[in-house]
């Protein structure tokens, strides 16, 4: 009976988003305020009656309803709690569930906190917004109902994906989700403005909350999903550019963009069409990553289906959204006339350079992605794009923006002059010089990308400080100091957010160019020596029994090999799932601050012994820990009173009398 009620409630949500859609945007146009006005308890119903829908799929799940078809591909009741959960999202049916409830969950937060926004706006964006959930709820209920039934249900079912099956990967989907989902927010926003035709410092302080959280949502995500691929997979690396990981990437970089971008509409009412234009490529992106994962067009260990007609139907939603956005742009974008004035020099150019950089280094990551199925459809030849092409081509964008960012962000507005904050700077420059040259020296005749690297990590890490530091003005210390304290928190989030980025840096450069690998056929007993470490096989352990696995499970010991002391012990293993009949590798992995001991466990060999891979990866989890910085950095900002919508509002009520925006 709740699998029904859920069922139901889910059409109901259907209904209510086409009501949402129709009948606001059309009050707004009539400017009928009674009809205006439907649409904010539409959003709360839509909401709710996706999240019973929700919360009924789960409860099939938790309690093994094998009756329930979803159910049965992607349970077992011999799986853990945690994972029964996380595989309501787990599959194709039930993520696009998920993803449907976070798109309604972000109507309904625009139509609790949006009251400050005119009424003609709010109802376009929520109308716009509707209209998005309208297509998805029509691609759940007629090509991926979560709620069909089975006429005969089976004793058991047959479990999650293995690799799913982590906690990794049951808290990466939601957060990923919430960063996709989020874009469709600045989108609304955007195509309501285009429908208004006014773009002003007002929508850039009302859109950018929106995109902050998106974005801050989108680093976790990937944070989460790197990590997982490091430990998890077994292959030693954190990103291998999938084109699932890049589908997440991609609106990550135009986010980006898109928040800094938002800044200047916000000061100096400039760059209003191109703004317009990445909220909208923004969300594009989010919904070629549904396409890429969903439609099986492109292979990936991160795809949830394979199912050509259903790539058909997104393509539609992606036609049908993007075209309208786009031609709605080129019908009003010459109308958004820039008012603010600025010189070559000042902040306003450093952020479009920023928004260069950012744009292109996307469009290389798209280029790469999609090019083996455009080879495929046009030129009729099967290729592979991989890492080298990326690194190669990536690389030098983000060695760019690692140069102008510290630069740019002390920059004044409108107008400037370079050497002020450059005299600023000549403590960051010098250190992160100093370091760049003591990492050349320590590992002379590798590549040289890795100490320029280190150094443009160092130069985005004190240039974020200088900036703080330099918003304190001049006095004695404990002024100062003072002072800082007391800065606004968009300026801590700021600096913060840019230091995350310097410490990704700084552990992305360091692992892949000086980490040690070493692969061989050990014996047990025998001990060898992998760059600063001893490494001993003591034994492997087979057919040892887990909650719904079988492991081989090897004992390595890791010694200092000039005194013998013992460092760790790992046990890295290899899982058989014998329901889903797949096998999983989990590392061993001694983790630390200036290093992880990383070793997989591999097959047996005809001759004796077993295949053992160690790596020695310097300063790995400064990844992840700068993508954490980067996070709290975002969180900061949004934190700040001022970027909130309410006070974006409270700030342009007297610019309507006649006053001056801030």
């Amino acid at each position: 009976m709740i699998v029904e009620l859920g069922h139901f409630a889910l059409i109901l949500a259907f209904a209510v988003a086409i009501f949402q859609t129709i009948v606001p945007m059309l009050g707004a146009a009539r400017g009928n305020q009674a009809w205006m006005g439907t649409a904010e308890p539409a959003a709360s119903a839509q909401f709710l009656l996706t999240g019973f829908a929700f919360a009924a799929l789960t409860y099939a799940f938790v309690t093994s309803d094998f009756s329930l078809s979803l159910v049965v591909a992607n349970s077992h009741t011999a799986k853990p709690l945690l994972y029964k959960i996380s595989g309501v999202w787990g599959n194709h049916e039930g993520s696009l569930l998920l993803w449907v409830l976070i798109l309604t969950l972000f109507g309904a937060c625009a139509a609790w906190f949006g009251k400050g926004l005119p009424p003609t706006l709010r109802a376009r964006v929520l109308a716009v917004q509707s209209a998005i959930a309208t297509a998805f709820f029509a691609f759940i209920l007629f090509t991926s109902n979560p709620f069909l039934r089975l006429a005969q249900p089976p004793f058991d079912g047959q479990d999650l994906n293995p690799l799913l099956q982590d906690p990794g990967l049951a808290f990466h989907p939601p957060f990923l989700y919430l960063g996709y989902v989020g874009l469709s927010m600045a989108f609304s926003f955007a195509v309501a403005a285009l429908i208004e035709g006014r773009v002003d410092a007002a929508w850039g302080r009302w859109v950018r909350p929106w995109t902050l959280a998106a974005w801050v949502f989108l680093t976790i995500g990937i944070g989460l999903g790197s990590w997982w691929a490091y430990y998890e997979l077994g292959w030693g690396g954190f990103w291998f550019w999938d084109p699932v990981e890049n589908a997440s990437f991609m609106p990550w970089l135009i986010s980006a963009a898109l928040l800094h971008s938002a800044i200047v509409v916000e000061k100096r009412e400039s760059l209003k069409s191109w703004t317009i234009l990445l909220a909208i490529l923004a969300f594009g992106f989010s919904l070629i990553g549904t396409f890429i994962v969903r439609s099986g067009v492109l292979t990936s260990v991160h795809a949830f289906a394979n199912d050509p007609e259903r790539g058909v139907f997104i393509l539609v939603i992606l036609a049908i959204f993007m075209g309208g956005a786009l031609l709605l742009f080129a019908l009003r974008a010459g109308a958004m006339e820039a008012k603010g004035v600025f010189s070559t020099v000042s902040r306003e150019s450093g952020l479009v350079i920023n928004n260069l950089l950012l744009a292109v280094s996307c469009f290389v990551v798209f280029i790469g992605t999609i090019w083996p199925l455009i080879a495929e459809l046009f030129f009729d030849r099967t290729l592979s794009v991989g890492p080298p092409f990326f690194d190669a081509a990536f690389t030098p964008f983000v060695f760019g923006l690692a140069v102008v960012l510290p630069v740019a962000a002390m920059l004044p507005w409108k107008r400037a002059k370079l050497g002020k904050p450059l005299r600023a700077l000549v403590p960051a420059a010098v250190l992160a010089i100093a370091v760049g040259l003591l990492a050349w020296a320590m590992y002379s005749g590798r590549t040289a990308i890795a100490p320029l690297g280190v150094g443009l990590a160092v130069w985005l890490v004190a240039g974020a400080v200088t900036d703080l530091w330099s918003r304190t003005g001049r006095g004695a210390l404990r002024g100062r100091m003072m002072r800082l304290w007391r800065l606004p928190r968009a300026d801590w989030g700021k600096s913060v957010a840019h230091a995350g980025v310097g410490v990704t840096l700084f552990g992305v450069v360091t692992l892949t160019g000086y980490q040690i690998e070493d692969i061989r056929v050990a014996q047990e007993g025998e001990a060898y020596v992998v760059g600063a470490y001893e490494v001993e096989l003591v034994g492997v352990e087979d057919s040892v029994p887990g909650p719904n696995y079988f492991s081989t499970i090897a004992t390595v010991i890791v010694r200092d090999p000039s005194s013998g002391a013992e460092i760790a012990v790992l046990t890295p293993e290899r899982r058989i799932y014998p329901v889903a009949g797949m096998p999983t590798t989990e590392a061993g992995i001694d983790g630390g601050v200036a290093r992880d001991v990383y070793i997989t466990l591999g097959d047996p060999q005809e001759g004796g012994g077993w295949a053992l891979r160690v790596w020695i990866k310097p300063f790995a989890n400064w990844i992840w820990c700068g993508a954490i910085v980067m996070a709290l950095g975002g969180l900061l900002s949004l934190s700040d009173r001022r970027y909130r919508m309410a006070a974006g509002a409270a700030r342009q009520r007297p610019a309507a009398k006649g006053m001056p925006a801030e």
